[in-house]
C-alpha cells in the first residue's frame, strides 16, 4: 500500500518512487561479465542518425568503444559506437560509460534493428532474438487533392509526403510503406488501426495535409483458404456493461475466450477477434464504458476467414456546392439524418456533411439561406431549434468512411469526403 488514506489528495509522487526502489527488484546482471544489451527500440536523430535504445542486460559499455552486432540472421558483425546517451528524466545526456541496468541511446550503428544484440566484440553472446510482428493493416497515403487544399497546412506536396513516410521508416521498424502505380499515392501497412492512426496523428499536428483511404486487413491464403488476422482482446469493465459489449463484440466476429470476475463490480473478459473488427471500435468501446473500461490487445495468429461484418447500413449527406454551413441549411437537413457540421464550417462539394438516415447517398443544400421578406414573422412561425452536431473522431471517421470516401487531414480539421467530389462525374462512375 502506498498510502492507507489514499482518498487523500497529495501532489507529491514521493511515495510513489519510494515504493517503486523497496519493491521493484533492481538488474540482475553482472557488471564484470561481459556486455549484452537488447535493442527494444529505434530513434531517430537528424544530427547522429539512427539510435539504438534498449538497456544493459549485464556487463558495460563505453563512448567510442567498438561492439559486435548479433543480428536476427545469426550473422555478427563488427562496428564501432560514435555517440554514447544515458537518460536522465525526460532527456538523455552524452556520457562516457554505461553500466548494467541502465537504459542508453547509442549512435553509430547503423544497420542495427529491434531486437538485435550489442554484444562484447571479442567475445559476443546474442540474446534471444524478438520478431517484429508483420502489419495486419493497410491504408493509403495521399496528397490532398480537395479544394481546401494549401489552405491550412505547411506540407502538402507529394514530395513532403514522401519525405515524411520515408523518415519515419528510420524509428517505425513495424511501417511498411510501398509505391503505387500514381506518384501522389503510398500504400501504407501498420500493426494495427491505432499504429497507423497514431502516424496519422503524428503527421497532422507536424502540419502536414494529405488524406487516407479506408483500412484494409491484410489477408493470406494458405492451401486454397482465406485467412485473415486475428487478435487476443482483453477488456477489463464495469459489470453493469457487459451486455452492451457482448453484443458490440459480437457483431465484429468476437469469440469469447474466458471471464473473470476481479470484484463485486468489475469483470475481465478475453476474447478472440478479427483485426478487421477492431476497426474503430476503441472509440465505440469508451462511449459503452463511458469511459471506466480498459482495453488492450495484441496479434494473435491468422485465422481462417469469419464472414462479413455489418458495415455501414446507411448512405450519406453530401453538400451540393461550396458555401458556409448556416442554421437555415442544419434545420432542413437534420430531419434527413445526423449532421456532422456546426453552423459556419466552410464546406465544399462532395464533402460529407452528415450520415443520411437512408440507404443512398443524398446531396443536400447544407448553406441555405432563408428567404427575407418585408413582412414581419408571425407568432405561429415554427422557431428553428438545432440538434448538436456529431463530432467524429480520426477513428470514428476512418470506420464510417467507405471505399469510394477518404478522410481528409489537416493540422485544424479532420473532414471526410468523397473521391469523386462532382455528383454527375460520381453517377458516371458508378455506372462503369
Amino acid at each position: 500500500m502506498l498510502k492507507k488514506n489514499w482518498k487523500l489528495k497529495e501532489k507529491k509522487l514521493d511515495p510513489l518512487f519510494k515504493e517503486i526502489i523497496t519493491e521493484i527488484p533492481g538488474p540482475k546482471g553482472k557488471i564484470e561479465a561481459k556486455l549484452q544489451m537488447m535493442v527494444t527500440t529505434i530513434e531517430y536523430n537528424d544530427y547522429v542518425g539512427r539510435l539504438a535504445v534498449g538497456r544493459i542486460a549485464r556487463g558495460k559499455i563505453k563512448n567510442g568503444g567498438e561492439v559486435s552486432i548479433c543480428r536476427s540472421d545469426g550473422s555478427i558483425v563488427r562496428d564501432r559506437i560514435s555517440t554514447l546517451y544515458k537518460y536522465y528524466g525526460l532527456g538523455k545526456e552524452e556520457v562516457q560509460e554505461a553500466k548494467v541496468g541502465d537504459i542508453v541511446a547509442i549512435a553509430g550503428l547503423e544497420e542495427i534493428n529491434i531486437g538485435e544484440t550489442i554484444a562484447d566484440v571479442n567475445d559476443p553472446e546474442p540474446l534471444p532474438v524478438i520478431e517484429i510482428e508483420e502489419p495486419t493493416v493497410t491504408m493509403n497515403f495521399t496528397t490532398n487533392d480537395s479544394p481546401f487544399a494549401g489552405l491550412e497546412g505547411d506540407y502538402l506536396t507529394s514530395r513532403h509526403l514522401k519525405r515524411r513516410l520515408s523518415k519515419e521508416l528510420e524509428s517505425n521498424v513495424a511501417l511498411n510503406v510501398q509505391e503505387t502505380d500514381s506518384p501522389d499515392t503510398w500504400q501504407v501497412s501498420g500493426r494495427g488501426e491505432l499504429h497507423l492512426s497514431i502516424l496519422i496523428e503524428t503527421m497532422r499536428r507536424e502540419g502536414y495535409e494529405f488524406q487516407v483511404s479506408k483500412p484494409q486487413v491484410i489477408m493470406k491464403e494458405e492451401d486454397g483458404q482465406k485467412l485473415e488476422p486475428t487478435e487476443e482482446l482483453l477488456i477489463d469493465i464495469p459489470e453493469k456493461f457487459m451486455g452492451n459489449i457482448m453484443e458490440e463484440i459480437g457483431q465484429r466476429k468476437g469469440e469469447m475466450q474466458n471471464m473473470t470476475h476481479l470484484s463485486s463490480k468489475r469483470i475481465r473478459l478475453e476474447f478472440e477477434i478479427p483485426a478487421r473488427g477492431l476497426i474503430g471500435f476503441r472509440s465505440e468501446f469508451l462511449t459503452l464504458t463511458k469511459g471506466e473500461g480498459i482495453i488492450n490487445h495484441t496479434f494473435s495468429h491468422y485465422a481462417p476467414y469469419k464472414g462479413d461484418i455489418p458495415g455501414r447500413q446507411h448512405g450519406s449527406l453530401l453538400a451540393d456546392k461550396d458555401g458556409t454551413v448556416t442554421r437555415f441549411g442544419i434545420f432542413n437537413a437534420q430531419e434527413r439524418g445526423t449532421i456532422f457540421v456546426d453552423v459556419g464550417t466552410k464546406v465544399y462539394e462532395g464533402m460529407i456533411i452528415g450520415a443520411n438516415a437512408r440507404e443512398n447517398d443524398l446531396n443536400i443544400n447544407i448553406c441555405k439561406e432563408k428567404k427575407l421578406t418585408n413582412m414581419r414573422a408571425g407568432s405561429a412561425d415554427e422557431a428553428i431549434q438545432l440538434i448538436p452536431p456529431t463530432d467524429l473522431s480520426l477513428e470514428q471517421s476512418l470506420e464510417y468512411i467507405t471505399d469510394d470516401e477518404y478522410v481528409e487531414i489537416t493540422p485544424d480539421n479532420i473532414r471526410i469526403r468523397k473521391k469523386i467530389l462532382n455528383s454527375k462525374q460520381r453517377i458516371k462512375a458508378q455506372k462503369k
